[in-house]
């Protein structure tokens, strides 16, 4: 427990300090000689109790108390003093003093004062730390209903009502990360960073989704702009995380029961969204991709067996496949099969059939369409008049 002692008289501070430390070893005391001491002694410790004398220079002992009762409401304030004026014990006892003492204080009298007041000390910090676990407790409960909730599952017999009370009308935010390795540091991040601006914008809480989305609910005071919100929260996202991720909001939410229906909304969104492209290794991904499609073009190249070489999410894949490589995933994957066609219907000695097939189509008649869609001629009437070296005379009309 940390006790501080303000007094002006430097041979009271002393003797206060010297008759504590020796009944209360396991006590921490701290000398101030006046308010302004003591107001940096209060901020920089976790005092407990104060004792402070009345007169002093510049602000008084009953000043000091008045100034520091809010910021630190939880401090035990005891009043010294060489006078026994009636208006001084009243003024102490109507700003909360647990007891008034006049100097010179009797060594007995102030060890059993300090005794009690360590007592109530002791109580009053149990006392918050069971009121502090019974708010995280409740917080957690209320996220751990609430994430069943807004994923359509029961929630039993548990009372929604407090719930709608506190947020009538609010937002949903859903960031949805995209990678294949654990995301534990990045669910931190997130849920910290978002909470932090909840609480700045308004009011609300962050709840985990599913393994790699996290759900917040605000609700904004009247004239908050969400947009403000969303557009902090992603500067800070794309600084901090290093796997890419997307961000989903909702339009001003006023029935409770609409949660699971907007964040089934906000899900299906996310397939077709374009991720925030910050993640590392993303350009080796699409070299490794295009080095298998390269070598691989003549087998079966869906999007999904491709994006799941690279331990990409297939719509992330395609994204960034088209962004890195200016072309989407399919047309590439023709072009490629097409410019090697050309190659092998210079030889004589391949049937058509043979060149569908080592390029990868095995319905001849489908070759031939994309063929001729791409180049304006059939496979056959390109082997014709390229026959003789003019291979460069056909490029591609697309």
């Amino acid at each position: 427990m940390d006790i501080l002692i303000v007094d002006d008289e430097t041979v009271i501070r002393e003797g206060i300090q010297r008759t504590l430390q020796n009944r209360f070893p396991e006590h921490r005391v701290h000398l101030a000689a006046n308010a302004e001491q003591a107001v940096t002694l209060l901020r920089s410790h976790p005092i407990h109790i104060v004792l402070t004398d009345i007169l002093m220079p510049g602000m008084t002992g009953l000043e000091l108390m008045n100034m520091s009762r809010s910021r630190h409401p939880h401090v035990k304030w005891v009043v010294i003093s060489a006078y026994s004026e009636f208006t001084y014990a009243q003024e102490a006892v109507r700003l909360g003093a647990k007891d008034y003492l006049l100097k010179p204080i009797g060594k007995e009298v102030l060890i059993e004062m300090i005794s009690k007041l360590s007592e109530e000390v002791t109580r009053d910090t149990e006392l918050i730390e069971e009121a502090e676990l019974l708010k995280a407790n409740r917080k957690y409960l209320q996220e751990a209903v609430f994430q069943r909730f807004a994923q359509g599952l029961d929630t039993g017999r548990i009372d929604m009502g407090p719930f709608m009370e506190q947020h009538p009308y609010f937002h949903l935010i859903m960031v949805k990360m995209e990678t294949d390795k654990p995301v534990f540091l990045e669910n931190f991040i997130i849920e910290n960073v978002l909470l932090e601006l909840i609480e700045r914008y308004g009011k609300g809480f962050v709840t985990v989704h599913d393994s790699k989305s996290l759900l917040g609910l605000v609700t904004l005071p009247e004239g908050g702009f969400l947009t403000l919100l969303v557009d902090e929260l992603r500067s800070h996202l794309v600084k901090y995380l290093k796997v890419p991720f997307q961000m989903m909001s909702s339009e001003l939410i006023d029935c409770f029961q609409a949660v699971p229906a907007e964040v089934q909304r906000m899900r299906q969104a996310s397939t077709t969204q374009v991720y925030e492209h910050h993640a590392s290794g993303s350009d080796r991904s699409i070299e490794v991709a295009l080095q298998y499609i390269r070598t691989h073009y003549h087998a079966d190249l869906s999007l999904e067996k491709v994006a799941s070489i690279v331990y990409l999410n297939s719509v992330y894949f395609s994204q960034l496949f088209k962004q890195k490589t200016g072309q989407g995933f399919k047309e590439y994957v023709i072009h490629l099969r097409l410019e090697q066609a050309k190659q092998l219907l210079m030889n004589p000695k391949l049937k058509l059939a043979d060149v569908a097939e080592r390029i990868g189509y095995h319905d001849m008649r489908h070759f031939s369409q994309v063929f001729r869609k791409k180049y304006g001629v059939t496979p056959s009437e390109y082997r014709q008049e390229n026959a003789g070296d003019k291979l460069d005379k056909y490029v591609s009309r697309e």
